[in-house]
């Protein structure tokens, strides 16, 4: 029997792969359980091999061993996932792989099985900032499919910028510059992370922009300083807008996916007075985005609905690989 052969891909490219359909794609972290424990790409499997199961198997691992979850386990072999990843700690190539270590072991089972999926090798560094990790930061910013959430360091990168396909970025702030104003469209919001700062004059605006943005099939990139406190307040009052929910339910929607996010205690009463004016019927006309959607078309097609009688994690969510991961954000 011809084994398969291991296609390579690159942390940019899977992000892009993510972010478009996660739900076909199973990741095989090959690391320890601690460097696992430590930061991982959520919905990523940890694969390991004790030294008992690695005499008994003499090179062949089942694929019970390879892919210890039992539902994905059996998706692979409905043929659900179009690609499998496999990765470890740093190694740069898939030929520069140990015979006996896990990520090559792993990667050899799978190839001799036709599951339907390609088999790949993620790409690692040597840099401190590992392909794993790049691709934490950018599955970390994404807050929905065209609506993204980060730090003016984020927003100096133009490759994560590219590998989200952002085509627009709003600066939430008065000193932070436009690197790429040649490359991407621009909004400045010229707000302090100040308790005297009327951030809510802007919401009309930017909620306008985001709708946009969306509606031309770009996506937005939404940044201040430190992505805590000023940009997080806008994609807060976008949620709470677009989707006429309370700010709690946004806050925690935001919170899962970028745990740093604390708009200041002025911020967070404006956001307050915003929520008045999303759910008072008579308001709701006007605090909405101003622009009209196609006749028909569902406001869930792009943006989730955050049920009022149950918690916000619990709602369907076709993002599920977006849930908060233990790698630390780089401000």
């Amino acid at each position: 029997m011809v084994m398969m052969a291991v296609s390579a891909v690159d942390s940019v490219s899977l992000a892009h792969l993510l972010t478009e359909d996660p739900s076909r794609c199973l990741l095989l972290d090959c690391r320890s359980f601690f460097a696992f424990s430590a930061s991982h790409v959520s919905g990523a499997l940890n694969v390991r091999f004790c030294s008992i199961v690695r005499r008994r198997a003499k090179g062949a691992m089942g694929l019970e061993h390879v892919v210890p979850h039992e539902e994905s386990r059996s998706r692979l072999l409905a043929s659900h996932y179009t690609l499998v990843v496999v990765y470890d700690e740093r190694t740069v190539e898939f030929e520069s792989l140990k015979k006996d270590s896990t990520a090559l072991l792993a990667a050899n089972a799978l190839c001799r099985e036709q599951y339907g999926a390609t088999i790949a090798y993620l790409r690692g560094e040597e840099e401190v900032c590992s392909e794993s990790v790049l691709l934490c930061l950018l599955l970390l910013m994404t807050i929905l499919p065209f609506l993204y959430l980060g730090s003016a360091f984020h927003a100096s990168r133009r490759d994560m910028l590219d590998a989200l396909g952002i085509t627009a970025l709003i600066n939430v702030s008065a000193t932070c510059p436009n690197h790429f104003e040649g490359h991407y469209l621009y909004k400045c919001i010229p707000v302090e992370d100040s308790h005297k700062a009327d951030i809510s004059c802007w919401f009309k605006e930017a909620i306008h922009f985001v709708d946009s943005v969306k509606n031309a099939g770009g996506r937005v990139f939404v940044h201040c300083q430190a992505g805590i406190s000023r940009s997080a307040t806008i994609c807060l009052a976008y949620l709470m807008s677009s989707n006429r929910v309370r700010l709690d339910e946004a806050f925690e929607f935001v919170k899962q996916r970028r745990s740093v996010i604390s708009p200041n205690f002025s911020f967070m009463g404006q956001l307050l007075q915003f929520e008045a004016q999303v759910l008072t019927p008579s308001c709701s006309a006007e605090a909405a985005s101003p622009l009209k959607k196609p006749s028909g078309a569902s406001s869930t097609q792009f943006v989730f609905n955050f049920p009022v009688s149950m918690p916000v994690c619990s709602a369907a969510n076709s993002l599920g690989f977006l849930q908060p991961i233990t790698a630390s954000p780089t401000y």
